[in-house]
C-alpha cells in the first residue's frame, strides 16, 4: 500500500543532508562547547556557525539569536521572559488563535496576577487590529500575535501590528513556527522585537529551535544554571541538533522559492478537486494569505476522527487540528473563532503538504477522500440519502 505523508504541520522528515551534517556530532565532534579544551571549541564553533545560518534566515544578527529546546520553549521564554520583569507593566495582548504554547503561557501569567488581553479574529482568521490597537494601555508591555496560523495558515499583518507596538513603546513577539522555511521571514520588514522558530517543522531534528531577541530588548531568563546562551537559556547546549536546525534553515532558505511554488501548486489543485467532487464542504482560513503548504477544510455530516482514521487505513497520514491538541476531543478553539457551524468544525480535516509530496499524491488523496465521505456520509443520520 502507497503511504502517503500530509501531516507536515505536525513534524517534518529530517532532510538527509541535515543527517549528514549531524553525523559528526554524535560521536567525532562531541565536546561539551562550554570546554576550552580543542574538544569544545570544536562544538562551538559548530554553534557559532549554526548560530550564523538562522540569523542569515530571518535577517538577524548572530548575537540575537538564542537557542532553545522549540517552539514551545520559545514562546514561553519570549512571554514570560518580558511579561513579569517589566515593573509597573502587567499587561499583554494577544490572540484568540495562538497556539497552545502562548495561550497556556498566558492563562499560567493570569494565574500570577497579570492581565491579558485575547483579542477576535474576523471569519478568515484575521486577527482584528482595530480591537488590538484599542486594548492598549500604558501598563501593556508586550503583542504576542504569532505570524502564521498552524491550524488554518492564515498569514497575520504583522507590519501593522508592530507600527501600533512601535507607537506605543511596547514589546513585540511572534511565534513563526509555521511561516519560516515556507514564506519570507525577515525580522526587520515584520518589525518584530521576538520571534520564535522549531526545527523539526523545517525538516530539521526534533528538540531544537530559537527565539530571535532584537537588540535592546529587556528579557529575563526563566531556566537557571551555568550562563549558556549569554545567561538567556542555560543548559548544555545540544550541538548535534543545532547543527542540524542551521543546516535545515540554510536548505529552506536556499529552496523556499521552489518549494513554496510547488506547494502552492498542490495545494490550489488539492483545493479545487475537493470542491469540485465533494459536496457540502467550506475551506476554513484566509482564501489568499495563506500558507503555500496548509489546506483547512471542512466536510459536512461527518467526523474528522473518523475521517482521519479511515484515510489512515488508505495510507494517507493527515490532521484534525493542531497536531499538539489532537487527542483532545474539545470542538478546535481556532474553528470556534472564526465563528465556523458545529456541523463542519467536527468535520474539519488539516491536510499540510512537504517538499516531497507529488501531484500524484494529490490525486491519490482526493480519491480516498471521495471514498472516506461517500462511506462516512452513507452510515449518517444526518446527511440527505
Amino acid at each position: 500500500m502507497k503511504r502517503i505523508y500530509m501531516d507536515h504541520s505536525a513534524t517534518t522528515p529530517v532532510d538527509p543532508l541535515v543527517v549528514d551534517a549531524m553525523l559528526p556530532f554524535f560521536s567525532e565532534t562531541f565536546g561539551n562547547a562550554s570546554s576550552l579544551h580543542s574538544f569544545g571549541t570544536e562544538s562551538a564553533e559548530a554553534l557559532s556557525r549554526a548560530r550564523k545560518q538562522v540569523a542569515d534566515t530571518i535577517g538577524a544578527l548572530p548575537e540575537e539569536i538564542f537557542f532553545t529546546s522549540g517552539g514551545t520553549e520559545s514562546d514561553n521564554l519570549a512571554i514570560r521572559g518580558v511579561v513579569p520583569f517589566n515593573a509597573g507593566k502587567k499587561h499583554m495582548i494577544t490572540s484568540v488563535i495562538e497556539h497552545p504554547a502562548v495561550l497556556n503561557t498566558c492563562a499560567f501569567l493570569e494565574e500570577l496576577g497579570h492581565e491579558v488581553t485575547y483579542v477576535p479574529v474576523d471569519t478568515d482568521g484575521v486577527v482584528d487590529v482595530d480591537e488590538l490597537e484599542k486594548s492598549v494601555r500604558e501598563n501593556t508591555v508586550l503583542i504576542s500575535v504569532m505570524h502564521a496560523n498552524n491550524e488554518v495558515g492564515t498569514i497575520q499583518p504583522l507590519e501593522i501590528i508592530s507600527d501600533i507596538a512601535k507607537e506605543h513603546n511596547i514589546y513585540f513577539h511572534t511565534d513563526a513556527v509555521q511561516s519560516v522555511g515556507k514564506i519570507p521571514v525577515n525580522v526587520n520588514d515584520l518589525g518584530v522585537d521576538m520571534l520564535s522558530i522549531s526545527s523539526h517543522k523545517i525538516h530539521g531534528p526534533k528538540g531544537v529551535g530559537a527565539l530571535y531577541v532584537r537588540k535592546g530588548t529587556t528579557i529575563s531568563p526563566i531556566v537557571f544554571g551555568g550562563n549558556h546562551e549569554k545567561g538567556i537559556r542555560s543548559g548544555t547546549e545540544n550541538v548535534s541538533g543545532i547543527v542540524g536546525f542551521g543546516k535545515a534553515l540554510e536548505l529552506a532558505s536556499e529552496r523556499l522559492e521552489e518549494d513554496s511554488l510547488h506547494m502552492t501548486r498542490m495545494r490550489d489543485s488539492l483545493i479545487s478537486s475537493v470542491f469540485d467532487t465533494i459536496s457540502d464542504v467550506r475551506l476554513n482560513g484566509h482564501p489568499s494569505l495563506r500558507l503555500p503548504n496548509n489546506v483547512n477544510i471542512s466536510f459536512k455530516y461527518v467526523e474528522g476522527e473518523s475521517m482521519l482514521m479511515m484515510l489512515d487505513m488508505q495510507g494517507v497520514a493527515v490532521s484534525t487540528g493542531s497536531a499538539c491538541s489532537s487527542k483532545s476531543l474539545n470542538a478546535s478553539h481556532v474553528l470556534s473563532a472564526l465563528k465556523i457551524e458545529d456541523d463542519f468544525i467536527h468535520g474539519s480535516l488539516r491536510i499540510s503538504l512537504g517538499r516531497e509530496n507529488t501531484m500524484d499524491d494529490i490525486d491519490h488523496v482526493v480519491n480516498a477522500l471521495l471514498e472516506t465521505i461517500a462511506k462516512l456520509r452513507a452510515m449518517s443520520p444526518l446527511a440527505d440519502k
